[in-house]
């Protein structure tokens, strides 16, 4: 009898696995959902109570049925294999937890909380969900059209998370206002139509920072990332579907650089929220824990260039507006999320490579093969223009700014800080520590100027980029010397870099005057100018604003919506994905020139 059941279970782990992860799928969606339900719905205290004992319950029966699993295919493959890896972590993490629920150890009390089992509950359901996504290649779907399918799908999630009754602390969210905060969030675009500090439950914030997490970095990328932990492999098809996605041109090297980029972006956010904990004043928080939550939203905030901030008034609060080394920190997050994946990567290695030579010559002694890292390309134009232009908005805030709003700031110092503050939000991250209603006409027009330059390509940041302004204005100057081809560090700029180039500029330009143009019928009560900022700043998904966000129409919120989407996807990306033509015909017609 023994033996039989034996041999089933390794038939069933052989040849069923499929079928085994998904009752395990299902079960822990199930899970979640309970969970969801409790942390954000319930408001009776004795349903809550029944709903905590049911959770218990289901966290248990999840661990034996992780347990069950994990041993099961362990014995049908008679190894330790890869895939069991992360099982077997989480199956420690499970242990963990209810040594510190029933020990009754004082020193891992802290453990014993019910955000553990709820933590445990969705580490599982993310391990089965990625599984579940790396069966997307059964699917012939353009990858460009996934990409875009994976952020409406977050922003469905968000929008329903958001329009939970303990989401907020007073009245629940309207389904356009949800739906505006999730696209916000997702789009890492930081409009908001009601204030996250005082409007917004623990619960809420938490929800918006996980949006701005996976909106950021991209839901494919974190669930191509969990699938390959916790399923332990790609296969073929994967590897070429997410090489697309992320730009990745050799398949060999898809895994390791999704993996790369999620280890530098955790690890830059994990430093970046140490930096600010360290500038932060303990008498404005109620206890530790509260600074830490507010150390990593603003960190993830800022990394991500989403410029959320659980301050009331944001930057502009009394406690925060001249915590010059707080507005620093952010600025060194948002610069550093605003470069590009690529430029942070090179910088990581680059520092890495240092240590590393630097420790074997000092501390071993032993000669160490240092692996010279020469910056590639792309990554030294990006530099200089960032370089650029970082110094020249400082240098233009402050002349503009020096007999204004900035003389309220504290020494020449404060002055200089707060221009290098503000002057690098404006490109992208959204953050304001001047009340944006007293500056200058000239000012708004630099600022827009910014906000419409962005960030650097494959960053977080939005607007047309750097280089594509860089590209543009190097295509004049060549045209005016009658060069016909571009050229900057001996190199020569392919020609389709500069149709694109072109091509985004004139498109940015087409999405932020159809947006302005409807605005201005849908809310024709708001001056042209607050409109026209309000556009460019979702399309550019930059996040500052004039005031009038809040009072939006329903359908000027909705047409921000649609521009934050459109501004995060990018309006050249959507075409090529929806009119491609993937026929190519080998005929070349004569040349002729245009007039101009």
């Amino acid at each position: 009898m023994i033996d039989a059941i034996l041999s089933f279970i390794r038939f069933v782990f052989k040849y069923k696995n499929g079928l085994v992860d998904k009752i395990m799928f299902y079960v822990s969606m199930m899970c979640a959902a309970i969970v969801i339900f409790n942390v954000g719905y319930v408001t009776d205290p004795v349903l809550g109570e029944l709903l905590r004992k049911t959770i218990h319950y289901l966290f248990y029966v999840l661990f034996l049925m992780i347990a069950l699993r994990e041993s099961s295919s362990i014995y049908a493959l008679k190894k330790i294999a890869v895939e069991h890896y992360s099982g077997l972590l989480i199956l420690s993490y499970f242990i963990f937890i209810l040594i510190a629920r029933f020990a009754g150890l004082e020193s891992l009390s802290v453990f014993s909380r019910e955000q553990w089992i709820y933590l445990g509950i969705y580490i599982i359901f993310i391990a089965e969900l990625s599984k579940s996504t790396l069966f997307f290649d059964n699917f012939y779907f353009n990858p460009t059209i996934l990409f875009v399918i994976s952020f409406l799908v977050l922003i469905l999630i968000g929008t329903v998370l958001l329009m939970l009754p303990r989401t907020t602390l007073e009245a629940p969210l309207s389904f356009v206002d949800a739906l505006f905060m999730a696209t916000s969030a997702v789009c890492i675009t930081g409009l908001s139509v009601a204030d996250i500090s005082t409007n917004f439950s623990m619960f809420g914030q938490t929800v918006i920072i996980v949006l701005i997490q996976v909106g950021g970095l991209g839901i494919m990328t974190f669930t191509g990332f969990f699938g390959y932990f916790f399923s332990g492999g790609f296969s073929f098809k994967n590897q070429l579907m997410f090489g697309e996605i992320l730009g990745e041109n050799k398949v060999a090297s898809v895994i390791k650089t999704l993996l790369t980029m999620i280890f530098i972006t955790l690890l830059f956010e994990f430093l970046g929220a140490i930096l600010i904990f360290s500038t932060l004043d303990s008498a404005n928080f109620p206890n530790v824990g509260s600074m830490v939550f507010f150390s990593i939203f603003h960190s993830i905030s800022s990394f991500c260039n989403a410029g959320f901030s659980i301050l009331s008034g944001g930057i502009t609060n009394e406690a925060y507006k001249f915590n010059y080394p707080f507005q620093l920190a952010l600025s060194a997050l948002f610069i550093l999320g605003g470069l590009g994946f690529g430029i942070v990567l090179n910088f990581y290695t680059y520092i890495k490579e240092s240590i590393l030579l630097w420790y074997h010559r000092l501390i071993t002694k032993r000669n160490y093969k240092h692996k010279a890292w020469n910056f590639s390309f792309n990554s030294k134009l990006v530099l200089l223009c960032n370089a650029i232009i970082i110094v020249a908005a400082t240098l233009f805030f402050y002349f503009l700014e020096r007999q204004n709003t900035l003389s309220l700031e504290k020494g020449a110092g404060g002055e200089w800080a707060t221009s290098f503050f503000m002057a690098n939000a404006a490109r992208s991250a959204g953050y304001n520590s001047i009340d944006l209603s007293f500056v200058g006409a000239p000012t708004i027009f630099l600022i827009m100027v910014l906000m419409w330059v962005g960030a650097s390509p494959g960053s977080t940041g939005g607007g047309v980029k750097v280089t594509t302004v860089a590209l543009t204005f190097m295509n004049i100057i060549s045209l005016a010397k009658g060069k016909e081809y571009i050229e900057i560090f001996k190199r020569r700029i392919a020609g389709e870099s500069v149709n694109k180039a072109f091509a985004i500029i004139l498109l940015s330009l087409f999405v932020v005057g159809i947006s302005f143009f409807l605005l201005i019928f849908t809310d024709p009560d708001k001056s042209m100018k607050d409109l026209l900022f309000e556009s460019l700043s979702a399309y550019t998904t930059c996040g500052l604003s004039l005031g009038v966000t809040p009072s939006l129409s329903m359908g000027g919120k909705l047409i921000i919506v649609v521009t934050m989407l459109v501004g995060r996807v990018g309006m050249l990306t959507l075409l090529v994905a929806f009119i491609k033509n993937t026929t190519r015909r080998n005929i070349i017609f004569p040349e002729e020139k245009i007039l101009f």
